[in-house]
């Protein structure tokens, strides 16, 4: 199947046309009937001489309905332009021209109207300089009448060469359906209708309706009235949703294949057409049929920050429609970033517009790599790009270059932590993330090259000479000196941190070899591992715990930490489990 949409001046003739072509009435309300005047949008089908099926979107003329244009002619990929014979170009013919162009809609046929009642040519003539210059300058022109049915051979025909040029859809494309119709079925429930552009929809396939998030399933689906278990675009389509009442639904809404898209209240775009300084702050964003009002932060004379006021699916390349309410301008948006990064810095706004003029008019997978540092490889398909990076950590990919740059702040990081951190000086992992900024501590790990290492969940230096800060090294000798009278009698936490021996200060001073600390709040010099040991070999072998306590001169709390640490070190061992021995000191003769 294909779809058409009409484009023109209120009451040249489209919706007869559209009626005359495919035997349909494409008016649905009462109302367009009585008025002969089109106020929303029309749906109506044919076959082609070529056996293809043919779809038509038939958009209001008039000025005051320019939203349901927008929404009939956004999701559609050609167009019928119409212009009237007796009339020529109008207004209404310059601003559907105008939506035409910003959205970069180049395939199409001019059909002029109402032949029989003036001479065609001139409005052939006046329409083509009006289009020369746009995208659709090049387009095949037909004249017809409705009335006499002069040229509408001729026009199906135009139709039948045109749809066989445009591209292809992608049949394994994940869906986007903007909904541009709502209504329930008794028995059935809520229904939505819509143009699938690409992509594939099947009865049970589930689907997120945007922008409330919700998972819905497709109970039914119809393509041009007939029922059908899977479609393809180009398609029109009607969808029987499971678990959405009609009032959760609108035009506007989209359905999309979950965990596909980016749904996002915040763009970079660039502006086709007109410059930043042409439209206002506040302005309308019009892709397929959701019109979303929108705050614009200029980047440049081509580019702006836009912030959404609900939530919309989006991929980078997209293109859509900005429109001034005020101006009535119109211009065109192609989507450079679905989330694009603060701008709170001072002077980052001015960066941010001379970055995304250094990218090609869509972004590939490195512009937008380069830009972030870093990605999961489901953040491309988020964005509908090819994932694209050196791989990091899992699912992480960084561009090489800023992933080098980070490893030298990394580093810098570390040694700068440890001299300001003497005595722990290995720079915990949780603080170097929040430093480079990382949103994962497992890209912390990977950028740790040695001779640095990660230990404990710290990162450590490479192992140079030890060395004390004056002042940790000063309550060194001050515990030296206390107890070189009685080394065994270790002071009591509160001495301890008399002397300046904070416990951050024993762990740096036992670290570096300065003293031993045996257990927390025991606290010896140096010199009191040999001390003991020469003490302790003049006892009556094996000892006891009692025993050794006594020749040391010191207090339960300290024999039993010692007596530990003589094991471990390998000077003294157990006969039982009351008594130990010093070890015999092996024969150096």
């Amino acid at each position: 199947m294909h779809v058409v949409a009409t484009a023109g001046h209120v009451d040249h003739g489209k919706s007869t046309l559209v009626r005359t072509l495919t035997g349909m009435e494409p008016d649905r309300w009462a109302e367009e009937r009585r008025r002969g005047l089109t106020i929303d949008l029309g749906f109506a089908w044919r076959t082609l001489p070529s056996g293809r099926s043919l779809a038509f979107v038939d958009v209001p003329g008039h000025e005051r309905f320019v939203t349901n244009m927008l929404a009939g002619v956004g999701p559609v990929p050609a167009v019928m332009m119409v212009v009237a014979a007796d009339e020529g170009w109008m207004p209404q013919s310059a601003e559907h021209l105008a939506v035409i162009d910003a959205l970069g809609m180049a395939h199409g046929l001019l059909v002029v109207t109402r032949s029989d009642r003036a001479d065609p040519s001139l409005a052939v003539e006046e329409a083509r300089s009006e289009i020369a210059g746009t995208c659709l300058a090049d387009i095949e022109s037909v004249t017809v009448s409705s009335t006499t049915g002069a040229g509408i051979d001729d026009l199906v025909k135009a139709l039948d060469r045109l749809v066989s040029g445009l591209p292809p859809a992608r049949l394994d494309a994940p869906v986007r359906l903007w909904i541009d119709r709502v209504f329930t079925v008794k028995g059935m429930g809520t229904i939505v209708t819509g143009t699938l552009p690409d992509g594939t929809v099947s009865v049970g396939d589930e689907l997120v309706l945007s922008p409330s998030g919700r998972r819905v399933r497709v109970r039914g689906l119809e393509s041009l009235k007939q029922k059908v278990t899977s479609t393809s675009g180009v398609a029109r389509v009607a969808l029987n949703l499971k678990g959405v009442e009609l009032s959760d639904t609108a035009r506007g809404m989209a359905l999309t294949t979950p965990d596909q898209w980016t749904t996002t209240r915040s763009l970079d775009i660039r502006l086709r057409g007109l410059t930043t300084e042409d439209v206002g702050r506040e302005c309308i964003l019009h892709i397929g049929s959701a019109a979303v009002a929108v705050r614009v932060r200029r980047l440049g004379r081509e580019f702006a920050r836009l912030t959404l006021a609900q939530a919309t699916p989006f991929h980078v390349g997209d293109r859509a429609i900005l429109r001034d309410p005020g101006s009535r301008r119109v211009a065109g948006v192609t989507v450079l970033d679905v989330g694009p990064p603060s701008l709170s810095r001072r002077g980052a706004a001015a960066a941010a517009g001379l970055e995304l003029a250094s990218w090609p008019e869509e972004p590939t997978a490195r512009e937008l790599l380069r830009r972030h540092q870093y990605l999961k490889k489901s953040d491309f398909t988020l964005m509908g790009r090819q994932a694209e990076g050196h791989p990091a950590a899992g699912e992480w990919l960084v561009d090489h270059d800023q992933w080098a740059t980070l490893g030298r702040r990394l580093t810098q990081f570390v040694g700068e932590y440890a001299e300001q951190n003497p005595l722990a000086p290995s720079l915990p992992m949780d603080i170097a993330k929040q430093m480079l900024g990382l949103p994962d501590r497992r890209l912390v790990e990977a950028l740790v090259q040695p001779p640095m290492r990660v230990e404990t969940g710290r990162i450590h230096r490479p192992a140079g000479k030890p060395q004390l800060p004056e002042a940790v090294a000063a309550a060194v000798r001050r515990l030296e000196d206390e107890l070189a009278g009685a080394p065994f009698r270790a002071p009591d936490a509160a001495r301890l941190v008399e002397l300046g021996l904070t416990s951050k200060a024993v762990i740096a001073a036992s670290r570096v070899g300065a003293l031993l600390r045996l257990a927390e709040g025991v606290v010896l010099p140096l010199n009191a591992e040999s001390a003991a040991v020469e003490i302790l070999s003049r006892l009556r072998q094996p000892f006891t715990a009692s025993e050794a306590r006594s020749v040391l001169d010191t207090t339960r709390r300290v024999a039993i930490p010692l007596l530990e640490y003589l094991d471990d070190k390998g000077h003294t061992v157990r006969v039982d489990s009351t008594t130990r021995r010093v070890r015999p000191r092996p024969n150096r003769s």
